[in-house]
């Protein structure tokens, strides 16, 4: 072969790689997404026009979603997922929690994982994020952060970061006199993002975090994970994470930390703590819920346990699954103790996108709870929440 078929040779499988590369990075992301956060249409309950207004009346409160960690303009509506602001709107949403997933371990499950693997590596290189994120589980997180910062700044004032109780304020007083704002709070889904170093508190903090859970699938520096190997309590540098926690007026989330740890948080707590996205054991008995003695310890503390639309929180992808958690918190704890936490975009299959929560709204109504009743639940009790705990 000569020397021009050499090149032309050359040329031409370098053109292909090219291709098959840019085609990887423009396909894989949407194709990944797509696979693992999926909408299994459910039936819903018809939603009344006396109820539609109802609902278009609430301050709406989601304390979990994990939007971030795709590679999507949340300010777009998508043909993926299961949220964005368009769709935020549609659904009556006051404001809306962002969480920053940092790390999954592979074959991710709820009874047992090591931190030995990473499904996110992979995910952050595929979607051409900084290289500084691609190793570093605190530079994911800040990354997420700054994601929804300049999605704020680019939304015409339309999405507010909320970092002060000030900024929660103006979003409900605008929506009390018939605008149309909505708040973003920033969380992090397990602290192992401070890579044991609580100094990278700063960073976080700094960046926008104002709630924080101290595991996920994975025991870490600073606490035991329901679905670790160890599952042990707080470490000493988990007890002095929590108390700097409460200083600084972050909200601190006990979601997929072990039952050895949430014990010891309930018992540290001297602000309100939530469950932001879980379920409730008597109606769903998974290794991810909470028992009615945690319950009470939640509620003893004025916090909330956020009820999720998945199936490993309520076992089942129905309206009615998600309203009988909800009752079972009531019964336990009393009406100011439910909440919302739908754990959208967070690699799960629900029955319905945030579009679509009139329809809870609509269970409420159809069991016999008051209109009182149901703003505390849709949201009125995690705006106590985060008045009572957000800087000032």
């Amino acid at each position: 072969m000569n020397r021009k078929k050499l090149s032309r040779t050359a040329l031409a499988a370098g053109v292909t790689i090219a291709v098959v590369a840019a085609a990887f990075f423009i396909l894989a992301p949407g194709i990944v997404e797509r696979a693992h956060n999926k909408i299994e249409p459910a039936e819903l309950p018809t939603v009344s026009a006396e109820t539609q207004r109802l609902h278009d009346s609430l301050q709406i409160v989601d304390m979990h979603s994990d939007t971030l960690l795709w590679n999507r303009d949340i300010l777009e509506r998508s043909n993926r997922g299961q949220m964005d602001l368009p769709r935020l709107d549609d659904g009556n949403v006051a404001v809306q929690v962002f969480s920053s997933v940092s790390k999954s371990p592979k074959g991710q499950n709820v009874d047992n994982n090591t931190a030995e693997t990473d499904n996110i590596t992979l995910l952050t290189i595929a979607q051409l994020q900084p290289p500084r994120t691609w190793f570093s589980l605190l530079e994911r997180s800040l990354y997420h952060a700054g994601k929804l910062e300049q999605a704020a700044e680019d939304s015409n004032g339309k999405l507010v970061f909320i970092r002060t109780r000030g900024d929660l304020d103006r979003v409900i007083s605008d929506r009390e006199s018939g605008g149309d704002l909505i708040g973003a709070m920033f969380s992090v889904e397990g602290l192992h993002n401070l890579e044991g170093d609580i100094d990278n508190l700063d960073r976080l903090y700094d960046a926008g975090m104002r709630m924080a859970s101290f595991a996920h699938f994975f025991d870490n520096e600073v606490a035991g994970s329901m679905h670790g190997v160890d599952r042990g309590g707080l470490t000493a540098l988990g007890r002095e994470v929590f108390v700097e926690l409460e200083r600084r007026g972050v909200i601190i989330d006990i979601a997929h930390t072990s039952h050895d740890a949430v014990g010891e948080m309930l018992d540290l707590a001297t602000k309100p703590v939530v469950l932001s996205h879980g379920g409730v054991d008597a109606t769903c008995d998974v290794n991810r819920n909470l028992n009615d003695e945690q319950i009470r310890g939640v509620a003893d503390t004025g916090g909330v346990v956020g009820i999720g639309y998945f199936d490993t929180a309520v076992c089942g992808l129905t309206i009615e699954a998600v309203v009988d958690a909800i009752d079972h918190v009531v019964d336990v704890a009393g009406i100011r103790t439910a909440a919302l936490g739908s754990d959208f975009d967070g690699s799960v299959t629900v029955g319905w996108d945030t579009s679509e929560l009139a329809a809870i709204t609509q269970e409420l109504v159809d069991r016999g709870y008051a209109d009182d009743e149901i703003a505390s639940i849709m949201g009125g009790n995690t705006l106590r929440v985060m008045d009572s705990v957000l800087p000032r």
